[in-house]
């Protein structure tokens, strides 16, 4: 089924999209140019939209917004935000009623005519996701990259080729209630994470895993020889797997010797040959490699290690100024995604840490921050579980810890602290819903004061 052949039959079928977002209003609008009677609602009210609601009004959409926006849901197909958990009862019930529950993401795994590379993992997916992207482009092919990187494709698949690549980022969020998996599966690693959305870890870990749960023999799954959960889930895989890591050998993918990465036992690029900094980088590019060399080359593999600089809010140089160098790794909404981070340096920095709480663990963090920082800059909700993460943790020296009750003033004060030849970081481990509406946005905030400075 191709995307025309799948809009043909919304005719004269009753559609609700929930969310309208980043994700949604590119199918919004797709339905409604088909002709398809859309009902959008959102939580947010008509005042957060602006424009929008006017132009999504104007092409007919009913708009369902602020109090009561799942009330009678009662269509014949409801697309659901990924942030949205399947299970609601406005959802069980609608679904009781015979409505078709979906999301953007699942119906293009139905209509998408070419090729999907997909990734998933607690840390390092939207990186890993890009340096795919970007090595099958260096090949010379197209490649339509999007999902939880920023970008909804569906609204595009009638525009690619059977020959094209799609490269998809997907979230636990999108995976959970996926039946459909990509061609080559890639899981960089599974580790606590979105327990605030899952019920346990063990739902979160089952919801990563719909990412190769229905691969056939001829599909391919790469996996962390590293991470516990990844490397056991090896044993349910229908098709070829490969794996990476950078402690031992493997018997198919890439392994990482202490200065190369080799596939297969040949060696592919030196580390010091690698722009991106970082042990957690050398991971990806393990990912990435093993999942495409075989389409790529090793040429293409060498030439990208060399040239990519990276994505923005991953580790990203914002600016040096009397001597210090400022980093914005707002990604890092986890504490194993600030541990990647922090390692990465051959020198102790000052942390900026602390935000919204996903009601996971810091325990690890600890020992980290203490071998890794000396002066701790704290400013959110979760400042006190980092802060008794450090205390407590069996490390004899440990930073300087300053509390903040602002963002502006937590960068203000790290920047006071600083000297010449210091690093300040911005590496949360922490969610941004405190404060920010999303990482990204909590990254702009940070550079802007670090340029303002």
């Amino acid at each position: 089924m191709n995307l025309q052949e799948y809009l043909a039959g919304l005719s004269g079928k009753r559609v609700a999209v929930i969310g309208v977002g980043v994700s949604n209003t590119p199918l919004i609008e797709l339905l409604l140019d088909n002709g398809i009677s859309v009902t959008a609602c959102d939580k947010n009210t008509r005042d957060k939209f602006g424009a929008l609601a006017e132009r999504l009004e104007k092409k007919g959409a009913e708009l369902r917004l602020g109090d009561g926006y799942l009330n009678e849901l009662d269509h014949d197909v409801i697309f659901k935000t990924p942030g949205m958990r399947p299970d609601i009862p406005q959802l069980i019930e609608a679904k009781s009623r015979g409505s078709i529950i979906t999301s953007e993401m699942e119906v293009f795994f139905d209509v998408c005519p070419c090729r999907i590379v997909a990734v998933t993992g607690s840390d390092g997916k939207t990186t890993t996701t890009t340096i795919i992207a970007k090595l099958l482009e260096a090949a010379g092919h197209k490649v339509h990259l999007g999902g939880n990187i920023g970008k909804p494709l569906l609204a595009e698949a009638g525009a690619i080729g059977a020959e094209d690549y799609a490269v998809v980022e997907l979230s636990s969020f999108q995976l959970m209630t996926m039946k459909r998996s990509a061609n080559i599966a890639v899981v960089t690693n599974i580790a606590p994470n979105h327990l605030d959305y899952h019920t346990d870890m063990a739902e979160y870990t089952l919801a990563k895993k719909n990412i190769f749960a229905y691969q056939t023999a001829a599909d391919m799954l790469v996996l962390n020889a590293d991470n516990e959960i990844t490397a056991a889930a090896a044993g349910e895989a229908k098709g070829v797997v490969r794996m990476f890591s950078r402690n031992k050998s493997v018997a198919a993918g890439c392994a990482f010797d202490g200065e190369s990465i080799y596939f297969n036992g040949r060696e592919i690029v030196n580390r010091k040959n690698i722009k991106l900094p970082g042990l957690h980088n050398v991971e990806n590019y393990m990912a990435a490699f093993a999942a495409v060399i075989d389409i790529v080359g090793d040429e293409v593999c060498r030439k990208v290690a060399a040239e990519f600089g990276g994505v923005e809010h991953r580790i990203e140089l914002v600016r040096e100024k009397d001597g210090v160098r400022y980093y914005n790794d707002s990604i890092a909404s986890s504490p194993s995604r600030s541990i990647a981070g922090l390692v990465s340096f051959d020198e102790k920095v000052i942390l900026i840490a602390g935000g919204y709480d996903k009601n996971i663990p810091y325990d690890v963090l600890g020992p980290v921050v203490c071998r890794c920082v000396k002066k701790l800059v704290l400013v959110g909700a979760t400042s006190p579980k980092i802060k008794a993460a450090v205390l407590d943790c069996e490390e004899e020296i440990k930073p300087e810890i300053f509390e903040f009750d602002e963002f502006e003033a937590a960068i203000r004060g790290a920047s006071a602290l600083a000297q010449s030849g210091d690093i300040v970081i911005m590496s949360p481990a922490s969610a941004s819903f405190d404060l920010f509406k999303n990482f990204m946005e909590r990254g702009e905030r940070f550079k802007e004061i670090v340029n303002s400075l």
